[in-house]
């Protein structure tokens, strides 16, 4: 007995090694994804224009770094937040813990170099070096063209101070760890040239993160394999579950959409005829943010509309919004 009790002691001994040993790994080594890079950005008008496109019409920094009004339709942002960060990414929302959008104003990142903001948009780990919660695309981001990205960071640097303190993150046990391991170094890919539609197209798309949101997620807040484009992806909104559609050019998709039909989904926001509804907060609305997208020119968003039609189609049909029982009966 005595025996047997020494041999249990002696697992139980190595098991807590392994398992603390691996948790000490997680928290104090991970992410590893180098040292930011010595840079220093010249701020030139090109390069401002360029990044002031990107971040508010493709990459729609602006959309989750500014405040949204969520009582009109898509939630715009509300004038005079713009860059100054607090947008909650709650456990509300399904997410594993309360995440909240950095102020990237000079009040913000005034204590950043260039390079660490770089490292943050293309690798997903803060000037902390801890890892940010990936739903900014950091992983589509660290993919683009290196200029572009050296354009999205001139043009923050021209934003005017918000000054808005931001709550700190509180994530969930175990994804306090999980995410640690998400962060990667970006690999810089050139930009395609545009008259190359298709590929031009797919560039687009990776900026804008669409496959974030149009594609199923595990309840480890990784994209399921196979489900690209297809949409899936369930957020719960006060009045009920949203779900993204389906964008691959199956007929439960965009097979029957016309180019023209495509830009004119995003352009009708622009319209000056347009108005928003006004909507109460268990009211249908959506995350996707039309307005700011609306902002992209017709050629690419042709070039977007051309490159879903190479995906591979997904027959998936989805309810976009089931209000929940107690609102559905009001």
């Amino acid at each position: 007995m005595r025996k047997l009790l020494k041999g249990l002691g002696i697992l139980l001994g190595i098991v807590i090694i392994i398992v603390f040993g691996g948790l000490g790994y997680l928290r104090f080594t991970l992410p590893d994804v180098g040292e930011a890079p010595d840079l220093k950005i010249e701020v030139t008008q090109e390069r401002v224009e360029r990044g002031r496109y990107l971040a508010n019409s493709v990459t729609v920094c602006m959309d989750c770094h500014s405040k949204r009004d969520w009582s009109q339709w898509a939630g715009p942002m509300v004038p005079g937040t713009d860059g100054g960060g607090g947008e909650p990414f709650d456990r509300k929302m399904g997410f594993p813990g309360d995440f909240y959008s950095r102020n990237i104003t000079p009040y913000g990142l005034k204590d950043w170099t260039d390079g660490e903001i770089y490292r943050a948009i293309t690798a997903g780990v803060s000037k902390d070096g801890e890892p940010l919660f990936p739903v900014m695309p950091y992983h589509y981001y660290g993919q683009l063209d290196q200029e572009d990205i050296y354009s999205i960071i001139a043009y923050v640097r021209t934003l005017p101070s918000v000054k808005n303190d931001v709550p700190e993150h509180d994530p969930d046990f175990p994804f306090s760890l999980i995410m640690r391991t998400i962060p990667h170094k970006g690999v810089p890919t050139p930009k395609p040239d545009p008259s190359d539609s298709v590929a031009y197209g797919g560039y687009l798309v990776k900026a804008a993160g669409c496959v974030e949101c149009h594609s199923k997620f595990d309840e480890k807040q990784q994209l399921i394999a196979g489900t690209e484009f297809g949409g899936g992806r369930q957020f719960p909104m006060p009045g009920g579950i949203l779900t993204t559609p389906n964008i691959t050019p199956d007929a439960t998709g965009l097979g029957y959409w016309s180019r023209e039909k495509f830009i004119q989904a995003f352009k009708q926001y622009q319209d000056s005829a347009y108005q928003s509804p006004k909507l109460a907060m268990t009211d249908y609305n959506t995350l996707m943010p039309w307005v700011m997208y609306s902002n992209m020119t017709e050629s690419d968003l042709s070039s977007i509309y051309q490159y879903l039609r190479t995906v591979k189609p997904i027959s998936n049909e989805v309810i976009r919004f089931a209000p929940h029982k107690s609102v559905a009966t009001n």
